[in-house]
């Protein structure tokens, strides 16, 4: 079975078993189709995202070695230019006192194909949201936000941080180019601005809720629960990271790609 196969078939991304491939196929398809070059971009946020993709232990290996070509990243190359790639994993929030962070992050917009804003920091804020500067390492930076305030962004994972699985699922539908898979992603491009209130105003107002609870398993500061079949709200342990929402399951019914992951 081939790498990409093995992959797939660990993450469950296959309905039906691949037909082997011979050498030749195997060379020729290497040959022709180079692998996607890949920058990761670590600007304000707690690397929390980096190491849920180092979590990926039985494929990481294999994903960053064979499948994808590594050609920028503080703490991956060492190398200081920014070169031309194909995805640009960016992580963290942007500071507007931060001269340096925001020439990375216009430089990267110029030379990545797709930017994809890579955890919460980036997508939304998240906790950085609330910085109001003063802080101990850099007192000066006092504002904090969404890469899409600032730079077009082609698709986000959001999560504090994105599970291991998302974040591989997403390097191998790029590998594949398959856009239906990514679309969800793309969908929630720019999309800056998420918190619990959004199950309020665009599910549960809008008669849309089913009372599964996906929402108060997805939040990871416990910041909802299920009160007479509903989520409810605690605002002061909310960070704004929007994964209650992104998981919601009618915030987004993509029903072709569901039969096409489950085999039907």
């Amino acid at each position: 079975m081939s790498i990409l196969a093995r992959i797939k078939a660990f993450l469950g991304m296959e309905a039906e078993p691949e037909k082997e491939a011979s050498k030749e196929e195997v060379e020729k398809v290497a040959e022709e189709k180079a692998k996607p070059r890949i920058g990761y971009i670590h600007l304000s946020g707690c690397t929390g995202d980096v190491m849920s993709l180092s979590e990926n232990y039985d494929i990481l290996a294999e994903l960053l070695t064979n499948l994808v070509d590594i050609v920028y990243g503080q703490t991956l190359v060492d190398r200081w230019d920014v070169p031309e790639m194909d995805l640009a994993l960016i992580e963290g929030s942007v500071c507007l006192q931060d001269e340096h962070s925001l020439h990375e992050l216009m430089e990267v917009r110029e030379k990545a194909a797709m930017v994809c804003a890579f955890g919460s920091c980036a997508a939304t804020g998240c906790f950085t949201r609330y910085s109001r500067g003063g802080q101990q390492a850099q007192p000066a930076h006092e504002s904090f936000v969404p890469i899409a305030d600032l730079v077009k962004v082609d698709c986000a994972i959001p999560g504090c941080p994105p599970s291991p699985e998302i974040i591989a699922k997403t390097v191998v539908a790029l590998i594949n180019g398959d856009m239906d898979y990514l679309q969800p992603m793309i969908d929630l491009a720019g999309y800056t601005e998420a918190c619990g209130c959004d199950l309020q105003s665009k599910v549960v107002n809008q008669a849309l809720c089913i009372g599964c609870g996906t929402c108060a398993m997805a939040c990871q500061t416990r910041a909802l629960d299920m009160n007479a079949g509903r989520p409810e709200l605690n605002k002061d342990r909310c960070v704004k990271c929007g994964i209650c929402y992104v998981q919601c399951p009618r915030s987004w019914w993509p029903a072709e790609q569901i039969n096409k992951d489950l085999g039907l």
